[in-house]
């Protein structure tokens, strides 16, 4: 089954994890094609746990119960013998996140890093491990001079690309977005809008200054990962998560009972 959206399905959000991964294979295969011969992209993974006491939302780790109810009897200060209960045993077995993103290295430099591409993830838009390492990677890439491609395809949390919705006009604040900056230009930050009944458009990549940017056409990435993800089971009869405001709701109504999906 095809992506039955011009562009970005408001659906494939609350099954993030694995289109998350599928957009940064795609795209790294993507860009493989058209970067000079000496840049490589490379899929590099960041692991970080979250933590059981962040704020709502914060994935809370699965906990193994391991009961015992056996009784024994151990010597009492008197010499005697006291009947002491065993306690219950909470291990916390949380596992690691991995998330992926595309870094652009330069060959003859001994890999040096150029591009880093974030495709942002539930993870990083929520009070956490995650928002944090997000972040300091971010800061990290920016003290250092490293261009940043971030592709937001989330509607919901908190927006923690470069360029924030304070400095953005309210035209270009569409439910999902791209953030540009660029090392060669450290003072300013592109934007890009991706409107949910548009097709999403193909961005440019900085890479070094000597070099011309290298195209991402982000809708085939979009529509991949759709048409190998299994999207098909997608039950449309109910409502996306988060939910659509109401002008969305209804076009996104329209469009599925014209495809037979509601």
């Amino acid at each position: 089954m095809e992506n039955p959206f011009p562009g970005m399905d408001p659906w494939m959000e609350d099954q993030w994890g694995d289109a998350h991964h599928s957009l940064i294979t795609y795209a790294r295969d993507q860009l493989r094609r058209v970067l000079p011969g000496d840049l490589r992209p490379r899929v590099v993974e960041r692991v970080f746990i979250e933590s059981p006491t962040g704020s709502e939302g914060t994935r809370y780790p699965d906990l193994r119960v391991i009961e015992q109810v056996r009784t024994f009897r151990s010597p009492s200060p008197a010499g005697g013998n006291v009947a002491t209960a065993e306690p219950l045993i909470i291990e916390n077995v949380t596992e690691p996140v991995t998330e992926g993103f595309i870094e652009i290295v330069d060959a003859k430099t001994g890999n040096r890093l150029v591009t880093i591409i974030e495709v942002v993830s539930p993870s990083n838009k929520r009070p956490g491990e995650g928002q944090n390492a997000y972040l300091a990677k971010q800061e990290e890439c920016r003290t250092a001079g490293v261009n940043i491609v971030e592709i937001d395809l989330l509607r919901g949390g908190r927006r923690v690309t470069v360029a924030q919705d304070v400095v953005i006009p309210p035209t270009y604040r569409t439910p999902y977005r791209v953030s540009v900056w660029r090392a060669t230009r450290p003072r300013a930050v592109e934007v890009y809008r991706l409107p949910l009944r548009e097709r999403l458009p193909a961005i440019k990549v900085p890479l070094r200054a000597t070099d011309e940017d290298a195209p991402l056409d982000l809708q085939p990435l979009v529509n991949e990962a759709y048409r190998n993800g299994t999207y098909e089971d997608t039950d449309y009869r109910r409502d996306p998560i988060p939910p659509l405001d109401p002008e969305d709701a209804a076009w996104a109504e329209a469009l599925l009972r014209e495809k037979g999906l509601r």
